[in-house]
């Protein structure tokens, strides 16, 4: 559709069909495409694909109105419909007096001739046009004729940061999702147990997922069918969509292909093997949405935090099957506060005042799915037993025939990188899966509906839940491709098949954890290929609390856009974020020059401690303990001092609450079997960091072992932002001309 810009209005036309949005209130109206001959000077800007919504990023400020500029087809779902991703979007203020430069797409009609590509051009860097943009608000703010709150650089600033996180959620992070002719916000089972009838597909839609309702509330205020056109529901989270080849013919040799994206093998040119189509689908609730510190437990409706339901499609033929899973915080009120790194959870109301708000979330639910199998992944013991012992004490309160609980203590069956082990709770609850069935429906109608829902967590409802839910529909998709023949009764899926829905799996992952942490699922590397591998237990950022209190600023400006989306009142005072941002820039530097003066001091004093007189010193070093068996999301990592003489080597456990060693280990080189250095997988761009494991006996027996990184560089002081490479570093150079070990294994 074009988009005009005239003196008083933005006017987007399409046949027919014009939509004119008011430059002074920010009103919509419906008008005939003729009335474009009364506008006052139109200029087509462009081509857009739809409208998104309005939003006011602050009382202060002016509203914006939110186009998709550019989107990417995904897939096609049984029935020919397609399923779009919004990777560009356009924001127009509604107050701007002057033509905008929004880089769109021109339109054969009225740009013929001019020597520009028919196809929007990607920038480098989506930061270019956000600059552009607020470039132009910038030159315009000290007009005269502006209104007073446009002439404080506060709000300037304020409206930029805003301005660039709503710019972030939709093209960098490329979690919205549309279709014009089919419904994501509702599972296939909703769908065909629902009403038939006329309405629009915009009133159909299950409103826990419709993500832009309230931006769009102008629009549904209408009334008149001829709105409908304009009105594009959209989810938040995740789909992919993709053609399986059940052969088993094939040789797993091609495995080598890169781990992101299918093999170009994966889809079948030939009639000779059955193949499926298998689709992903995670809606993300638009209640209670928001970041991982922000956003947590239940609240006073009774929804939770980070609740996702992901629905697996398999399409064979004439025949749907559908299998949905929810996640969701746990639903207590329960909170992490302060800026230390990962502070440790609380319980904020107790027991007695928690109870009503449970029994609302779980009706709710109970509503909506019938039954409810809970899968608690949270750890039994440590700083994660509050949350849990007060869930299943929630559960006993409850009382419901209808709700099972299962506990599963994921880090203490999974320790030591042994991920496969997922299949003792599969194993364990297999029954379970089996009576709960799945949606079945082909053109007939309905066969057999899914009877109840998994409703898996964790503490973030990201990493161990992705890996258990995926273990979970595994085994329910091998047991409908058995059903209807497509898979042999004893085999197991083949390996291509395998790796691709492991891909899919561990995608649906790192969108969700993007959404709600910001960062990648830390367990994509076992998703994706079934095994956990040492470079993969790397975490991003780690180095002290001072780099996780400054992401808790973004976090707060990420929240706000999030509630302003959803029509939620900001309750923080964005203002003075800035004076607390400068605040602590400052004391971050200066935290870095006394962390590293501490640490030399450390090393010397401990160098003399520790090592005998009859042993050298050769080198001492401040690194990372990422043991294996602790990292998640909800663990920190572990500082120590690796110090290394020519008879031993001590690994010192550094506390930073008390600054001092409260444990250390000494052992000998002559128990030293091995050392492995390599650097993370790039499953997600460049790697940023490398990794040594220390493989060492311990009374004659081997498996022992060390696993060692460097500490992330402060990007600020070397405007790099890389990860010091150990293979570089002094340590590796020391230990390859002062230590000699069996065998060196580079990977």
């Amino acid at each position: 559709m074009e988009l005009f810009q005239a003196k008083d209005h933005y006017i987007l036309q399409q046949g027919e069909r014009a939509l004119w949005c008011s430059r002074r209130d920010g009103g919509l109206q419906l008008r005939p495409a003729t009335d474009l001959l009364l506008a006052w000077n139109p200029i087509c800007l462009g081509l857009v694909e739809g409208v998104i919504g309005k939003i006011q990023l602050h009382s202060d400020l002016p509203w914006w109105l939110i186009l998709i500029r550019q989107k990417a087809l995904v897939g096609k779902l049984p029935g020919d419909h397609e399923v779009c991703k919004v990777t560009k979007i356009a924001v127009l203020s509604l107050s701007e007096m002057e033509p905008q430069d929004l880089e769109l797409e021109l339109c054969k009609k009225h740009h013929f001739g001019i020597n520009k590509p028919e196809k929007i051009i990607p920038s480098p860097d989506d930061s270019k046009f956000l600059l552009k943009t607020f470039t132009h608000i910038k030159s315009n703010v000290s007009a005269p004729n502006k209104k007073k709150v446009k002439e404080s650089k506060e709000k300037e600033k304020l409206e930029r940061r805003l301005l660039e996180e709503l710019l972030k959620m939709f093209m960098d992070s490329e979690s919205f999702y549309y279709s014009l002719t089919y419904d994501l916000t509702n599972s296939v089972q909703r769908q065909s147990t629902g009403e038939r009838d006329g309405r629009p597909l915009w009133q159909k839609v299950d409103d826990r997922f419709f993500w832009n309702k309230y931006m769009i509330q102008d629009l549904t205020e209408i009334g008149t069918p001829d709105v409908n056109f304009w009105i594009i529901p959209m989810i938040q989270g995740f789909v992919q969509i993709e053609e399986l080849v059940v052969n088993y013919t094939e040789s797993s040799d091609d495995e080598k292909s890169s781990p992101e994206t299918p093999p170009q093998e994966s889809t079948c040119v030939d009639d000779i093997h059955p193949r499926f189509l298998v689709a992903l689908i995670s809606r993300r609730s638009r209640h209670r949405a928001g970041m991982r510190y922000k956003r947590r437990g239940v609240d006073k409706n009774g929804n939770v935090a980070n609740y996702v339901e992901t629905e697996q499609l398999i399409h064979v033929h004439n025949h749907t099957l559908s299998f949905v899973q929810t996640r969701g915080s746990v639903p207590v009120f329960w909170s992490q506060v302060g800026y230390r790194y990962n502070p440790r959870p609380r319980l904020d109301k107790s027991e007695k005042e928690t109870v009503a708000y449970f029994c609302a979330h779980f009706e709710e639910q109970l509503n909506i799915y019938k039954k409810q199998v809970i899968i608690n992944l949270v750890d039994q013991a440590g700083r994660e037993k509050i949350i849990g012992d007060a869930y299943l004490k929630q559960v006993l309160l409850f009382n419901n025939s209808h709700l099972t609980y299962v506990s599963f203590d994921f880090h203490e069956h999974c320790r030591g990188m042994k991920f496969e082990n997922v299949q003792t709770l599969t194993d364990a609850i297999y029954d379970i899966i089996l009576d709960m069935k799945w949606c079945w429906v082909d053109e007939a109608g309905v066969i057999c509906k899914q009877e109840g829902i998994f409703r898996v967590n964790c503490m973030d409802c990201l990493d161990r839940t992705n890996v258990v839910q995926a273990a979970i529909a595994r085994v329910v998709m091998e047991q409908q491709l058995k059903k209807l023949g497509v898979m042999p009764p004893e085999q197991p899926l083949p390996v291509k098949c395998n790796r691709i829905y492991q891909i899919m799996w561990a995608n649906n992952g790192d969108s969700i954890s993007r959404q709600y942490a910001g960062t990648a699922a830390l367990k994509g590397d076992f998703t994706r290929t079934g095994e956990r591998k040492l470079a993969g237990v790397m975490k991003d950022g780690v180095n002290s609390a001072n780099r996780y209190y400054l992401n808790r600023f973004k976090d707060a400006y990420r929240q706000a856009v999030i509630d302003l989306m959803q029509g939620i009142p900001v309750t923080e005072d964005l203002y003075s974020i800035f004076t607390k941002e400068k605040e602590h820039e400052a004391l971050h530097k200066e935290n870095q020059r006394s962390h590293q003066e501490l640490i030399s001091q450390l090393l010397q004093s401990y160098m003399k401690l520790l090592l005998p007189d009859d042993e050298k010193f050769h080198g001492g070093w401040a690194l990372i303990d990422c043991d294996p068996s602790l990292i998640d999301a909800t663990h920190r990592d572990v500082d120590v001092l690796l110090l290394l003489s020519n008879s031993a080597y001590y690994v010192a456990y550094y506390d930073d609450e008390v600054d001092k060693v409260n444990q250390y280990q000494r052992l000998s080189l002559e128990d030293l079997e091995k050392i492995e250095i390599g650097p993370e997988p790039t499953l997600f761009g460049k790697p940023k960091f490398s990794c040594m494991r220390l493989h060492y006996r311990y009374k004659e027996a081997s498996g022992y072992f060390h696993t060692l990184r460097a500490v992330m560089r402060n990007p600020e002081e070397d405007g790099k932002g890389r990860a010091v490479n150990l293979t570089k570093t002094s340590l590796v150079s020391d230990l390859k001309t002062k230590v000699l070990w069996p065998r060196e294994r580079i990977f």
